[in-house]
């Protein structure tokens, strides 16, 4: 999806493709600071690209969803190496590099205010926190079957059912990841409950019994690639964003209290969302290795929504009663960019079929 993809600056042409793989080449450079020191070169057509893309994707009243995959690939090209992937270690020579944090900087902190413009924090601010999150928990547990609801459930083909298996990989084949980057610090009730739902995701330490597993066996089904991100170059900006940002609400401790309420809306609507695809998998008559994986996540996400709201943001809101409303912010915020990046994947299962 993102080779060949071009945009045009008055009369100069960006290929943000290229741009792309100067910056996978410097990634790999030993010593990638001293190196752009001697020869600032090395990043040219990079830094062109990523001047450009920032302004037409989130500066301007334009909406370019070209320059916001690129963005969004160079940002998770860079956060994805907070992450073991058990490869080459030469490939986390950079991990630490003052460039790399820069440019992602300059990418996070236009991409953040404009995420934020699509929400009235001002209003969210005024509610009553336990209430707002209670409400909405209710109403996105079982909400009614949307028109791409019932695509899913009724139209989707085959192919629409392998491009959701494939987008869905990204994800699905390294679950759970990032919440672990949150469970360090204090003992507390909260931290448990949180350390449950990890341990639940990692199947109790047993690789057979790991969500990620299922997924696997899902693609093995259909003879399609498990490893993780085999299928990069299909996943939409707006899934993307979904990853990185929660790579930034992890990173931040800052953020404790966005990504939590974040990940209760997660918890609580992820079983509507899999009944979706579930209803696809035995309309399509597949097998029940091929449909385990939402199987699995309706019966233990249930659970999980329930303890994500009584055990952990409820409990948050009364020890940090001055900054609660940073949990409907993130529960508001993760659905905002749940639905859309939902949309997104129902576009590219129609773009298959």
């Amino acid at each position: 999806m993102q080779s060949n993809i071009v945009t045009s600056i008055t009369d100069k042409a960006i290929n943000y493709d290229e741009a792309e793989q100067q910056f996978i080449h410097l990634l790999d450079l030993e010593d990638l600071d001293s190196q752009l020191e001697k020869q600032p070169a090395l990043a040219d057509e990079f830094e062109k690209a990523l001047a450009i893309a920032i302004d037409r994707a989130y500066n301007t009243n334009s909406s370019d969803d070209a320059a916001r995959l690129f963005l969004q690939r160079i940002l998770y090209r860079i956060n994805r190496l907070q992450l073991f992937w058990y490869d080459d270690l030469r490939h986390y020579t950079n991990e630490r590099s003052l460039y790399l944090h820069k440019v992602r900087d300059r990418i996070e902190t236009p991409w953040q205010q404009w995420e934020l413009s699509q929400l009235d924090v001002e209003a969210i601010k005024q509610e009553d926190v336990k209430q707002a999150l209670t409400e909405r928990s209710d109403r996105d547990l079982d909400p009614p079957l949307s028109a791409d609801s019932i695509y899913l459930r009724e139209q989707m083909t085959e192919a629409g059912y392998r491009r959701v298996l494939a987008i869905g990989s990204f994800d699905g084949l390294v679950e759970g990841s990032r919440l672990s980057r949150i469970l360090g610090g204090a003992a507390n009730e909260v931290h448990a409950t949180l350390m449950r739902v990890l341990i639940e995701e990692y199947g109790n330490g047993r690789l057979s019994r790991k969500h990620s597993t299922y997924f696997a066996q899902m693609l093995e089904e259909f003879g399609m690639n498990t490893e993780p991100e085999a299928y990069f170059d299909l996943v939409p900006w707006e899934v993307l964003a979904c990853a990185n940002h929660n790579f930034l609400m992890t990173e931040r401790k800052i953020y404790f209290l966005r990504y939590n309420g974040g990940l209760t809306y997660f918890e609580v609507a992820g079983p509507a969302a899999y009944r979706n695809y579930l209803a696809a998998a035995q309309r399509l008559e597949l097998s029940k290795e091929a449909m385990g994986y939402w199987e699995l996540h309706i019966r233990e996400d249930e659970r999980h929504g329930q303890w994500m709201l009584t055990d952990v943001s409820i409990p948050l809101a009364d020890r940090y009663p001055d900054r609660a409303w940073e949990l409907v912010l993130g529960y508001d915020q993760e659905k905002l960019m749940g639905d859309r990046a939902g949309d997104a994947i129902v576009r590219s299962a129609k773009a298959a079929e």
